[in-house]
């Protein structure tokens, strides 16, 4: 979901906590101020549907978009920062507990009194490094520890799952480096993305400054990071080209990789980051690799130095001084995003130690507001719709016989995660002090590092989360086979326990069908049921997914999200396939929990039928900033929310029938053009 893996993920689960066949006694969670009746449900559903909302609730300056998702997070966050607060008032908390680390984090954070009269020192003794540089050797070796450190450099090196042997973890290298969200903000040239270059230009230039250059020589090294960067970003993959595992799997011997990228002391880099030996790694993009590697050996020294040094402060700005901290908000939230203004300090002291101690804070965060019977009514709705899908699965008219027998396999082997892990991670080596914020956050980097270079070489933990617990967002993971839902997205208002079933199922039951249909969109369908990159389906059935998926494709690359920026169809296909698939089985799920009831009466003039497609489209009810538009039609693979209201259900009878929508109407596609996959 965007939010970072982003806005759908964290929308995917809402409300999970309805069991089937809830209580009789319910009350519509649907409210008609909500809805927009001026405008015409058959013209545009998701302003009917929420346009009432919209103009009732405008962004505040702090954020970029506002909606239904940021105000389960605003609970959410409220809840962790009582138990922070807490935390960082009990001084007697036992030196090394849990307690004493997130209060610890969490008031150094928030002591900015310290952190401007601290100003750059923390970075000197690592600035006074990159200075020194005077050779390739040198250079290799701050390489790999500003890499420990956090810094985007270079390529990015860890851990990962072997996608043809997903049982076993191995390295990966993957394209990293820029500066910019992705590499086409660096060679696209229309007059949007070339303002942005130079306004990333001026960014550079005033950062290198507050950290202790002078104009003149800012000036000077921020074109040469621009010019460097964008000679990285030329031989970078696409987004739409790195959603292809296939072509991001190279897994080669340790010996290949010292004959691809010969520039590397691979030996000597292996141990400066911390890795144990390993006999083979996934080289991602080898294209990039070999560009990075030729960088190393012709770039000129000074290049290198400006580089490094910018990197590494602006890995670390947002935990200094408020020039800085300002600085960094001007550039990637006011011109990125459209925010007006910056969220109050506590609210960002929440967010940076959930990151860096999301387990830890996670198990208050659990004790407060996630009960086991919680988890089991959660457990309970998802078997239910987990149902839905096999019938649908069994019955799919396209798919052939050995195909779909594979399918159920896979659907069977589904491991669900609800809640928190069954397993709590130790944060024993981590030491965080009160003595400085800069400090605590390098220390919690290295040991982030630390403990994935531990996982290389090693059995593949599937125990473990990569999602803290209040976190608002929930993932399918191809790789582990598995559905994710964090106990921050199991709470209202996406699931209102007096709702009637019509609506829950529309939202949360959409969203939940949402997560399990990524198992079989144009990426899930490619891992089996272990999570091995494999092939499994029929040529034919390869064929007919290719050419219903297209169809997704083709409509998303007509809808115009701002100016003249469309979706990028190739880019959210993935999503806007979970999305149908999700509201599909919903809708078949209670129809399926209907068997043998009457059927349920009008609720505040509206059908059952008309109710589910609401609770559908409210969840989605969003404003957004024009910049931040532009920003995720570019770099997120999740449509805009209208997008993911009307390019849904116009490619549903079921919605057609529901609110009597004549041919014709922009709500329905003719059956010819239709797009159907589940």
């Amino acid at each position: 979901m965007r939010s970072s893996l982003a806005r759908f993920i964290a929308a995917c689960v809402f409300g999970l906590a309805l069991a089937a066949g809830a209580n009789a006694a319910k009350q519509p969670a649907l409210t008609t101020t909500d809805l927009d009746r001026t405008c015409p449900v058959c013209t545009n559903f998701y302003q009917f549907a929420t346009g009432g909302w919209r103009k009732r609730n405008p962004i505040p300056p702090a954020y970029s978009t506002w909606g239904r998702f940021d105000t389960l997070q605003e609970h959410n966050r409220d809840v962790l920062h009582g138990i922070l607060e807490s935390a960082a008032a009990d001084t007697a908390a036992a030196d090394g507990s849990n307690r004493q680390k997130i209060g610890a984090y969490y008031a150094t954070c928030m002591d900015q009194s310290a952190r401007d009269a601290a100003g750059v020192t923390p970075l000197g003794d690592e600035l006074a490094k990159i200075d020194a540089i005077t050779d390739r050797v040198a250079l290799q070796a701050e390489i790999a520890r500003l890499q420990v450190l956090g810094a985007n450099v270079l390529f990015e090196f860890g851990s990962s799952p072997d996608a043809k042997n997903a049982s076993s973890v191995i390295a990966e290298i993957d394209q990293a480096g820029l500066g910019l969200p992705d590499r086409d903000y660096y060679t696209k040239t229309d007059a949007a993305t070339v303002t942005i270059r130079a306004q990333y230009l001026a960014h550079v230039r005033k950062m290198l400054v507050l950290a202790g250059d002078d104009v003149a020589t800012a000036r000077t090294r921020a074109a040469a990071i621009m010019a460097f960067e964008t000679s990285l970003a030329r031989q970078q993959f696409t987004l739409v080209q790195l959603r292809d595992p296939q072509a991001t799997y190279h897994k080669i011997p340790f010996a290949t990789l010292r004959r691809d990228a010969p520039h590397v002391n691979w030996t000597g880099y292996v141990g400066a980051v911390g890795s144990p030996a390993f006999a083979s790694l996934n080289v991602s993009e080898p294209t990039y690799l070999a560009a990075a590697d030729a960088a190393l050996a012709t770039a000129p020294l000074s290049t290198w130095k400006s580089y490094l040094r910018w990197h590494y402060i602006d890995a670390f700005g947002r935990s200094l001084s408020k020039p800085m901290v300002d600085e960094e908000f001007d550039f990637n939230d006011r011109t990125l995003q459209g925010t007006k203004e910056q969220q109050p300090r506590w609210k960002r002291c929440v967010g940076a130690t959930d990151g860096a101690l999301g387990e830890a804070l996670g198990q208050e965060y659990v004790a407060k507001v996630f009960t086991p019977q919680d988890k089991a009514r959660a457990l309970a709705l998802v078997d239910n719709l987990q149902a839905t899908l096999h019938d649908d699965l069994a019955d799919l008219p396209w798919m052939s016989p050995a195909t779909r027998a594979y399918a159920i396999k896979k659907l069977a082997a589904y491991s669900k995660k609800i809640g928190y892990p069954s397993k709590w991670r130790d944060y024993s080596a981590l030491h965080v002090t009160r003595d400085a914020y800069a400090i605590n956050v390098e220390a919690a980097r290295t040991f982030g590092w630390q403990r994935d270079m531990a996982k290389i070489g090693k059995p593949l933990d599937r125990t473990e989360w990569g999602m803290t617990p209040p976190t608002v967002n929930a993932y399918y993971n191809p790789s582990e086979n598995e559905i994710v839902f964090p106990a921050g997205i199991l709470e209202s208002p996406f699931f209102n326990p007096d709702a009637d079933d019509a609506v829950n199922y529309g939202a949360i039951g959409m969203v939940i069908g949402h997560e399990m249909t990524h198992g079989f969109d144009d990426q899930g369908r490619q891992y089996d049921a272990q999570g091995n990159l494999a092939d499994w389906w029929t040529k034919s059935d390869a064929a007919k997914f290719k050419k219903r998926a297209q169809c997704i494709v083709d409509e998303f690359n007509s809808f115009v999200v701002v100016d003249r920026v469309h979706e990028h169809g190739e880019l959210v296909q993935g999503e806007a396939i979970a999305d149908l698939g999700g509201l599909t089985i919903a809708y078949r799920a209670y129809e399926r929990s209907l068997r043998g009831k009457p059927h349920p009466a009008p609720i505040g003039g509206f059908t059952a039928e008309q109710r589910f497609f609401l609770g559908f489209a409210q969840i989605w009810a969003e404003n957004d900033r024009p910049e931040v538009l532009r920003l995720y039609a570019a770099t997120d693979p999740h449509p805009a929310s209208q997008f993911r209201v009307n390019g849904t259900v116009e490619n549903m009878p079921e919605f057609a029938k529901a609110w009597a929508c004549k041919l014709g109407t922009p709500m329905v596609k003719p059956a010819a053009q239709r797009c159907e996959i589940w």
